[in-house]
C-alpha cells in the first residue's frame, strides 16, 4: 500500500448567514449595553464578534460553493 500524503492546506469552512448576523447583534450589544457598564468587558466581547465577522467574510470569498 502506498501511503497518501494529507492535504495540509488550509481551506476555509463555509458557515451559515446566522453566524455573520450573530456577529454583527453580538458586537452592537457588546458597543452599547456591555462596553459603558464593563470597559474590560465591553472590548473582550467586541474583539471577539469583530473576529466572528472577519470569518463570515472569509467564509463569503474563500469557501467552495455548495450545490
Amino acid at each position: 500500500m502506498v501511503a497518501r500524503k494529507k492535504d495540509r492546506r488550509w481551506h476555509a469552512v463555509p458557515l451559515s448567514a446566522s453566524f455573520m448576523v450573530t456577529a454583527i447583534l453580538g458586537f452592537v450589544i457588546s458597543v452599547y449595553w456591555v462596553y459603558p457598564q464593563s470597559t474590560k468587558f465591553g472590548f473582550a466581547f467586541g474583539l471577539v464578534f469583530v473576529l466572528m465577522f472577519i470569518a463570515s467574510l472569509i467564509s463569503m470569498t474563500k469557501a467552495p460553493v455548495q450545490g
